[in-house]
């Protein structure tokens, strides 16, 4: 009777030891699976938008520079000031060119005289043909130097060839220039131009008369713009085509930096989930799906990017929960423990 109490006693010690044991597997078990958060699949409207870079160019501009060197003796540059088309901004010493001028002015006189003379002595034979041609001829060479001389006379001065703002002075009144020095830059900034370049497979996007939408660096409301032109050809080396557009709003600084947007095609209805949640690999791009409480690698075939996520166009189906945050900790089929539901308003706020 004792042993058989002994042996009820064994059995049941065993039972309870190997009870305790398959628990705290158990409970290690569950410890160990992943804890991850899950986007429930659903379609999205969306519409590719194609983001390039630009830059904002005067209407007109140009740097001025002497046309001949010399002293300058007279220098109206006023930094950052308005200037009407044609206004005289410098002018380079012409003493010699003036002496010169007024030499030959002195001399066509005295050669029309002699030529009007010898035309009336032709009239009456008084001598021959060739003689008189020889006093026309002179005439004529003077006028011309005279014509040269007011043409280099011209080049000593410089004049506002367009009405615009004036740039920083870059030299000082009594500087001998040379045509290499730089005496200002102008440019008429009351209107504005916007250079920027799309990627060859998108050059159907534009059209003369297409409006695109713009954001600045101080502006990120998007502003409308028209397209003007576009170049003839496609860069052979960098694949774009070059485009200029309209700004609607010029009230911005030539030389800055803008975004310029670009809607490709029309909307599509695509599932959209956001970019952390693939996993790319050499051949493919995976996501995670949970079914069944376990973790499943589901191959994807994704479309256009937003600024939302990415469009997947196979292998998702609506209703699915893929997984969007501890990705890197989920092995294939293993166990995991959904702490939440995001939506992809959600995920996209939060980041």
């Amino acid at each position: 009777m004792r042993i058989n109490l002994l042996i009820i006693i064994v059995i049941s010690a065993f039972a309870s030891c190997k009870e305790n044991k398959q628990a705290e597997q158990n409970k290690g078990k569950a410890a160990q699976n992943t804890i991850v958060d899950v986007l429930l699949a659903g379609t999205k409207s969306i519409q590719n938008v194609i983001e390039v870079n630009g830059t904002v160019i005067a209407n007109e501009t140009v740097t001025l520079h002497p046309e001949i060197s010399g002293r300058l003796v007279y220098l109206n540059v006023p930094d950052g000031k308005q200037v009407a088309a044609g206004t005289l901004l410098a002018k380079i010493n012409d003493a010699e060119l003036q002496a010169q001028f007024n030499k030959s002015k002195v001399q066509l006189e005295l050669a029309q005289k002699t030529e009007e003379r010898l035309r009336k002595l032709l009239q009456i034979n008084g001598i021959n043909q060739a003689d008189y041609d020889i006093a026309l001829n002179n005439v004529n060479n003077i006028k011309a130097d005279i014509e040269l001389v007011k043409a280099q006379l011209d080049k000593t001065l410089i004049k506002a060839p367009f009405s615009g703002v004036l740039g920083l002075r870059q030299t000082s009144p009594g500087a001998y220039v040379t045509p290499q020095t730089t005496i200002a830059t102008l440019q008429e900034t009351n209107k504005i131009k916007i250079d920027f370049s799309v990627p060859e497979q998108f050059a159907s996007l534009i059209k003369k008369g297409n409006t695109i939408l713009f954001t600045t660096t101080e502006n990120k409301v998007q502003q409308k713009a028209t397209v003007i032109a576009t170049e003839p050809e496609i860069n052979t080396d960098t694949r774009n085509l070059k485009v200029r557009a309209i700004p609607n709003n010029s009230n911005i600084n030539p030389g800055a930096f803008v975004k310029v947007f670009l809607k490709e095609g029309a909307v599509s209805n695509n599932i959209v989930i956001p970019t952390s949640s693939i996993i790319p690999e050499a051949s493919a791009k995976k996501v995670i799906v949970v079914k069944n409480g376990k973790g499943k690698f589901v191959e994807i075939v994704t479309g256009n990017r937003t600024a939302t996520g990415v469009e997947v166009l196979s292998g998702l189906t609506v209703g699915d929960s893929v997984v969007v945050t501890g990705v890197l900790f989920v092995r294939p089929n293993a166990d995991v423990k959904v702490r939440s539901v995001k939506t992809l308003d959600q995920l996209f706020n939060e980041n």
